[in-house]
């Protein structure tokens, strides 16, 4: 019973260590922010998984992924899609920029009539008043 009592400090410091096993050796890791762990492809030591340099032989790391941006679509904005198509609808320009190709040539075959030029100065409207998130959500791919 006596036993039990002397692994107590031990559970405070296992929040702080995370103990690696490679090969035969044992290598610790005492950052209290450290979550996950790779390993240097030049020294094959332990790291911490977001070092860039290794701390123990000084060599950059590559990347292994990028980082998710939020929001990251195709990059198409609501407000030039919107200028297209109120001003260049009538040729399909807005619907060449946000890729309906098929569409943008009818509009193209069309243009003589000034129908295309009407509904593109429609959807120019339409366009604006979407959200982004909204706009984002039917138009990125």
């Amino acid at each position: 019973m006596a036993g039990i009592g002397r692994w107590a400090p031990l559970a405070s410091l296992r929040q702080r260590v995370h103990i690696v096993r490679t090969s035969s050796t044992e290598k610790l890791m005492t950052s209290p922010t450290t979550t996950s762990v790779k390993f240097c492809h030049a020294c094959g030591r332990a790291i911490d998984a977001r070092a860039e340099i290794c701390p123990h032989c000084g060599v950059r790391q590559p990347m292994m992924y990028t980082p998710a941006v939020v929001g990251a679509g195709s990059g198409r904005n609501r407000v030039a899609a919107a200028l297209f198509a109120m001003l260049l609808g009538g040729f399909g320009a807005h619907k060449f920029y946000l890729g309906k190709i098929g569409q943008g040539f009818l509009y193209l075959i069309f243009f003589w009539t000034a129908i295309p030029a009407i509904i593109g100065f429609v959807e120019g409207i339409i366009y604006l008043t979407k959200s982004d998130q909204e706009f984002a959500a039917e138009y990125d791919w």
